[in-house]
């Protein structure tokens, strides 16, 4: 709802008018249980006459069933508009809200207090520009009240209140305020915070939130309301390079080529000298084209078409940038990363990294160290777990452009995805490129796998055995090499046992070492088919994700994917090497099938049901299908009847 003014009845075109010029301040409201955010938001709105008579009503009668006041109006039930919540008396999401005065427009996050919810934390946090931290009079600053700090801290919120609540519980008293202050302050310095502004209040009762207070008389300063409307916060991301993310290349007919975007930070008139980042083409900007028609110049958050002066290659995801304030272009980065899903996350796992309108996948190493956010301590991991933060290392299959996200937000944020179920899994912050990413150059060299591949008369390839332990893979493998010696074929066969005895022995099998495990053999096995060979690799590689990791680094017809598919009673049963007995008995942990997941492939290029074929006998299917693809020619039949 938007404030009440006397030009609704008067005049409402002159409303919307100044409605729509109104600045925008985003923020977000944190603090340990029961400090009172819901509240402070909820007599925001009520004082600032934004509840509709009928949300009263409604207030009112909830208050009296759930609320937590007595007969008085609970301001919280205004935001705590799940159940879950209600009934718990705590908030477990995010709860946004719109509410406007005659100065300005605002966009309120209540992020929820409990440490297991840092994630949603970190979500209202991502796009605000001013931070509420609250704080209870009567406990002062505690652990949360740091772990919320140290957050705002991190996401690089330039503005922070720290709304010393409950005043009213410890008799409005100026020394309790003025303890509470010096503590606070005391540890923003640790963590590089500045901007802060304290303001004592009583959500409850309304003290200090529209305006001053009469209980304190001592305060001198801006009540809550006040500071709100008056923080100036967009001239931080006008007063930086000028950065426009392309969304859109506008191509309507042969006359017109722009580009269309957001403007992430800065401001751009006619005559600015740009470049495209990562190609490093410049051009000087002729039009700023909108809807409604050209402009004289345009700042950040505005949505514009530019167009160049001269024709150069610029593509979604590129970035326009400041001819001489550039960008950093880079492939590999040392990040903040803030771990939001259930599933950990697993180095040398394939993600895809989104940062701005670019796309691209992303490899993860251990993290460097996870930080304690209540202690701030750096703490050893070798993944991270769901609301965890670490410092890790970040590989990408191309460039990207790219500001320190403690320079600019909006180009040095970035969201991680899930490949398969496209679901966002963390969220991180660029720290800096990594030197080595400047000195390492792919090197020219003129005798290519082709060539290789020739000169062996095959064409080069890997053969990736894939099934549960004791489905046959080996043995298969073991066949379907002997059968392609037989033939002349130039091949090798990576079995994984035999790996573990040297390049993977400091590997174990967690699913983290099992991700790590067949990285490298994807890695190996790329180098092997560079040098023209049939590769053959025989492991459980039980993921999906690092099956098509391993794909991934090959051309579409180098991988040749081949299950053996044996259901898990009938590899039991076999049990070559004792050891679905010894997980049974809780002696193996981490066992494929037992405790730990096989995820079948969806699109093997070859399925083997050894519950039909034999050994021998699925071999051979296999080296056909090799001859009828192409992948060499020669007689097969003699040269079986040689072996």
């Amino acid at each position: 709802m938007s404030h009440s003014s006397d030009l609704i009845a008067t005049d409402i075109l002159g409303y919307l008018k100044s409605h729509e010029h109104k600045s925008l301040l985003r923020f977000i409201t944190c603090g340990s249980v029961d400090d009172g955010k819901s509240t402070l938001i909820g007599r925001l709105l009520y004082e600032s006459k934004l509840v509709y008579e009928d949300q009263l009503a409604a207030l009112e009668a909830d208050s009296k069933k759930v609320g937590t006041q007595g007969d008085q109006i609970d301001f919280a039930l205004l935001v705590d508009g799940l159940a879950a919540e209600r009934e718990q008396g705590i908030t477990i999401d995010v709860a946004y809200r719109f509410f406007s005065t005659e100065k300005r427009k605002f966009i309120v996050a209540d992020t929820p207090g409990h440490e297991q919810y840092t994630r949603n934390m970190v979500t209202g946090a991502s796009t605000a520009d001013l931070a509420i931290i609250l704080i209870d009079a009567r406990k002062g600053v505690l652990t949360q009240t740091r772990r919320h700090s140290y957050i705002v801290s991190l996401l690089g919120i330039q503005h922070v209140v720290v709304a010393i609540n409950k005043m009213d519980l410890v008799d409005y008293s100026q020394e309790r305020y003025d303890e509470i202050v010096a503590s606070y302050h005391e540890f923003a310095a640790q963590i590089g915070l500045k901007g802060i502004v304290c303001v004592p209040l009583s959500a409850l009762r309304g003290d200090n939130m529209i305006t001053a207070s009469e209980a304190l008389p001592w305060y001198t300063g801006p009540s809550l309301l006040e500071h709100l409307e008056n923080v100036v916060v967009e001239e931080d991301l006008q007063g930086l390079p000028f950065r426009l993310p392309v969304q859109w290349v506008n191509r309507p007919n042969s006359d017109f080529r722009g580009f269309a975007g957001l403007i992430a930070s800065g401001r751009v008139v006619p005559g600015d000298r740009l470049r495209a980042l990562p190609s490093g083409k410049e051009a000087l900007v002729a039009r700023i084209v909108t809807q409604d028609g050209d402009l004289p110049s345009a700042g950040a958050g505005q949505s514009i078409t530019l167009t160049l002066d001269r024709e150069i290659d610029v593509s979604r995801g590129d970035v326009l940038v400041a001819a001489d304030h550039p960008a950093g272009v880079a492939d590999q980065f040392q990040a903040t990363v803030i771990w939001m899903h259930e599933e950990a996350m697993l180095p040398g796992r394939p993600y895809l990294l989104k940062i701005g309108t670019r796309t691209v996948s992303a490899t993860i190493t251990s993290p460097k160290y996870k930080v304690n956010v209540n202690t701030l301590e750096h703490l050893a991991a070798k993944q991270l777990e769901l609301n965890e933060i670490g410092v890790c290392n970040i590989n990408l299959d191309r460039s990207i452009a790219f500001d320190p996200y403690t320079e600019n937000r909006e180009t040095g944020g970035f969201i991680l995805i899930d490949k398969l179920s496209n679901d966002t899994v963390g969220a991180g912050l660029l720290q800096f490129a990594l030197r080595r990413a400047d000195n390492i150059h792919w090197q020219a060299l003129d005798v290519n796998r082709q060539a290789r591949a020739a000169q062996k008369g095959q064409k080069a390839c890997v053969l990736w055995f894939t099934g549960l332990s004791g489905s046959g893979k080996s043995t298969i493998a073991n066949l379907v090499e002997k059968q392609l010696h037989a033939l002349g074929r130039h091949t090798y066969l990576l079995d994984g046992d035999n790996v573990r005895h040297g390049l993977n022995k400091d590997l174990g099998f967690t699913d983290a070492d099992r991700v790590e495990n067949i990285r490298r053999i994807g890695e190996v096995s790329r180098l092997m088919v560079d040098a023209g060979l049939i590769v053959l690799t025989s492991f459980i590689s039980p993921f999906r994700s690092e099956r098509r990791m391993a794909r991934e680094l090959l051309a579409a017809d180098e991988f040749i994917e081949v299950f053996i598919d044996t259901p898990l009673e009938e590899a039991e049963r076999r049990d070559p090497k004792g050891l679905y007995k010894k997980a049974r008995r809780g002696e193996l942990k981490h066992f494929t099938g037992i405790d730990s997941p096989y995820e079948r492939p969806e699109h093997a290029e070859i399925t083997i049901d050894t519950r039909e074929l034999s050994a021998e006998q699925a071999a051979e299917r296999i080296v056909s299908r090799l001859r009828e693809s192409g992948i060499f020619e020669t007689d097969y039949n003699s040269a079986l009847a040689a072996l």
